[in-house]
């Protein structure tokens, strides 16, 4: 370890660290545009100058983000030259911005209006026009660009550059009329990780869409959550209104549905990305829901469809369970606690890749497009390929547990009970249907294909007529220890 000093305080840095790392890893934020700890140092915005204690007599500045800690260097991050430094450099910066803060979707979370805040804050001097820029480019048919709010720290080019290796975005044009354009030569279009650049934009030049002009930040709140999109498992923040925040004149649905989705940083499973899948979220949780029991099509109480299901279970002689590969670890367990004895039960695929989906890459996406499958397989066999062998014709009862299974696979003469959380048309065909809470309604645990276990919280209240699949296995199972009981009675 080596030992430097910022602003007199005695610090440690590793070996190799600049003076903005080693900041950092001692709790301490030196402000910054164009940096990221994940990609190269351009060194561009300048807003992360440091003055350098010296025996010399002219003051000796540098940027924090390339300048490597040496033994006993001594960093003066707050004298009055580094804070005229600061002032100057964000008084140049905003030199063209727009300061429309009023009408920016980034409002609320914009780095450019906290550093203004923080170590400007001081009308702008200039008295001459500001140099105009287009101002919604656009950038692909997920993201806008508003050139006039750009202040090329190039975070969204060196993206494409070093992550995400589409070499989508490159700048066009010098000096205050540079741009960030499409590369000629690549399609921002099939960048899967195009929506993060969003996020890396420290101000409002890069828009989303789907979320324009959609809600302002402080009426959200995110909830830590996985991506159920591929057997990776990226930790995820979903955004959603806040509770005293709700909307009463408008549409109450939009106090229970997905705002936004971002990255949650999970260095052992995505580190501080997410493919665009992942924020899409929304298109796949909020599809048409199933939210009525139903007994051989017929509406009834949530409560008479689990006791006709255990009816089912207790009279059947060869029942066959086909588990769900999206199934928390702990709906699982509680599944294996229940039936484990009754039922023999296998793990289906829940959802399979979409024409034109991409099946794997070199960054994150994963072929498997189930978030549970290996926690699922740990405790059940997987479906064979040729269902057959697992639904023989003896096969007299089968419980299918979520999504992805063709009912005409099932035997002739079997009786079906079913488990989902959508509105799908086999529902009304089961003798008992019973509908499920999404991963949104419940909290749990998935285990990736890695072996790593990750939690994920529920986002929005349960409604009565739906049930946590967790409670209705083991509502099930107490119904028929009360068949047992009233059985053994009558024998007696």
């Amino acid at each position: 370890m080596i030992e430097f000093f910022l602003d007199g305080v005695p610090m440690q840095a590793e070996e190799g660290q600049t003076v903005i790392q080693a900041a950092r890893a001692n709790g301490v934020d030196i402000p910054h545009f164009c940096w990221h700890p994940e990609l190269s140092v351009p060194g561009n915005c300048r807003i992360c100058m440091v003055e350098i204690e010296h025996d010399g007599t002219d003051p000796w500045f540098d940027i924090s983000c390339n300048m490597p800690v040496t033994a006993g260097l001594k960093v003066l991050l707050n004298s009055e030259l580094a804070k005229k430094i600061r002032k100057d450099t964000m008084a140049f910066i905003t030199l063209n911005h727009p300061v429309d803060c009023g009408i920016c979707n980034k409002s609320g979370e914009c780095t450019l209006q906290d550093y203004h805040y923080e170590h400007n804050g001081a009308a702008s001097l200039s008295r001459d026009p500001k140099t105009h820029a287009t101002k919604f480019f656009p950038l692909s048919d997920r993201i806008m660009l508003d050139n006039e709010r750009c202040i090329m720290c190039t975070l969204c080019v060196r993206f494409t550059h070093e992550v995400s290796k589409s070499h989508a975005l490159g700048a066009v044009n010098r000096g205050d009329h540079t741009l960030i354009r499409p590369a000629e030569d690549a399609n921002f279009n099939a960048d899967q990780y195009s929506d993060n650049v969003i996020d890396l934009c420290p101000v409002g030049a890069l828009l989303s869409r789907d979320l324009l002009d959609h809600s302002r930040v402080w009426y959200l709140q995110p909830t830590a959550s996985v991506c159920p999109g591929c057997e990776r498992g990226c930790s995820i923040d979903i955004w959603h209104r806040k509770h005293e925040w709700k909307l009463t004149a408008l549409d109450p649905r939009m106090n229970a549905s997905i705002d936004r989705v971002t990255p949650l940083e999970n260095p052992a499973v995505n580190g501080l990305w997410v493919c665009n899948k992942a924020r899409d979220l929304a298109h796949l949780f909020e599809r048409p829901r199933a939210e009525q029991a139903m007994q051989r099509g017929a509406a009834v109480e949530l409560s008479e469809g689990i006791a006709a299901a255990a009816r089912l279970i207790a009279t059947s002689r060869n029942p066959v369970a086909l588990v769900s590969s999206w199934g928390s670890n702990e709906e699982l367990a509680a599944f294996h606690a229940a039936f484990a004895q009754r039922l023999r039960a296998f793990v289906k695929v829940d959802h399979t890749p979409q024409p034109g989906e991409v099946l794997e890459d070199h960054l994150l996406i994963k072929p498997d497009k189930n978030p549970n499958r290996r926690g699922a397989l740990a405790l059940f066999p997987a479906l064979p390929d040729d269902v057959a062998q697992a639904l023989t014709p003896d096969t007299d009862l089968v419980l299918v547990w979520g999504e992805g299974f063709d009912g005409a696979l099932i035997p002739d003469g079997a009786r079906v009970i079913r488990l989902d959380a959508f509105a799908h048309d086999q529902n009304a065909g089961a003798d008992v249907f019973i509908p499920v809470s999404l991963q949104t309604e419940r909290s749990g645990h998935y285990t990736n294909f890695d072996g790593v276990v990750t939690a994920f919280s529920a986002c929005f209240p349960l409604k009565p007529s739906i049930a946590h699949a967790e409670s209705v296995f083991a509502s099930i199972i107490a119904a028929l220890w009360l068949t047992a009981d009233a059985a053994s009675v009558q024998l007696t």
